[in-house]
């Protein structure tokens, strides 16, 4: 297999001048320069890069991107993953109800962002949002959670998770007791309590949070 060589700038305008048969001095003349500037640039490498502006009216003139002769190259925008922000919110308290989950807006990630934190597919991401604060400080009041429904109880291990219990919505860390039967519930902020050695039959966990977004104020 071939790899393509990149075109130095000096053999990229070179090539063109001769494509369309131009005169260095010309040229040169164009750019307001002296007689002899395309032909030094080329031939003997002075200036080693061609200015902006004496770059920018040479790729105009013959129609190419300025990168071809030594500009900036062009980042392309990355095609962004479309995450749903639901209209609900999990207690970061002692349990809010869960008032449907109808979409409200989406935020775009880049997908090789997602990759790397979770191995599902993106359609069992959702962002929801935070209310109270018995998860302080790691997580506050208002913070945004991006939760992974398919990395729920299958695959459960020590983190922090969103959770039904008890028909309350809730966003609590999670886990696993030692002899492996129970699982411990708990609050970051010691004000607020936890539960130890729940019987996993009474948790319906949504999924386990990947990622937080806080507004600064």
């Amino acid at each position: 297999m071939m790899l393509a060589t990149i075109e130095h700038p000096r053999e990229a305008l070179q090539r063109l001048i001769e494509e369309r048969k131009e005169e260095y001095a010309a040229l040169s003349r164009m750019l307001g320069r002296n007689p002899a500037y395309i032909q030094q640039f080329i031939k003997r490498g002075t200036p080693k890069r061609l200015d902006e502006k004496d770059r920018r009216l040479l790729a105009s003139y013959f129609g190419v991107k300025e990168t071809v002769l030594g500009g900036p190259q062009e980042w392309e925008k990355p095609t962004l993953q479309q995450v749903p922000v639901l209209d609900v919110y999990a207690s970061a308290g002692y349990g809010a109800a869960d008032f449907g989950e109808a979409r409200r807006t989406s935020i775009g990630f880049d997908p090789r962002w997602l990759r790397e934190r979770t191995k599902g597919s993106a359609d069992g991401l959702s962002i929801i949002q935070v209310k109270g604060d018995s998860m302080a400080p790691t997580l506050a009041d208002g913070d945004d959670v991006l939760v992974d429904r398919k990395d729920g109880v299958s695959r459960l291990r020590d983190g922090i998770y969103v959770l039904r219990l008890d028909d309350s919505l809730m966003v609590k860390r999670l886990a696993r007791q030692p002899s492996g039967r129970g699982i411990s519930i708990r609050s970051d902020n010691p004000d607020y309590p936890s539960w130890q050695d729940i019987n996993p039959s009474r948790i319906d966990i949504v999924g386990r949070v990947l990622w937080f977004g806080r507004t600064l104020s």
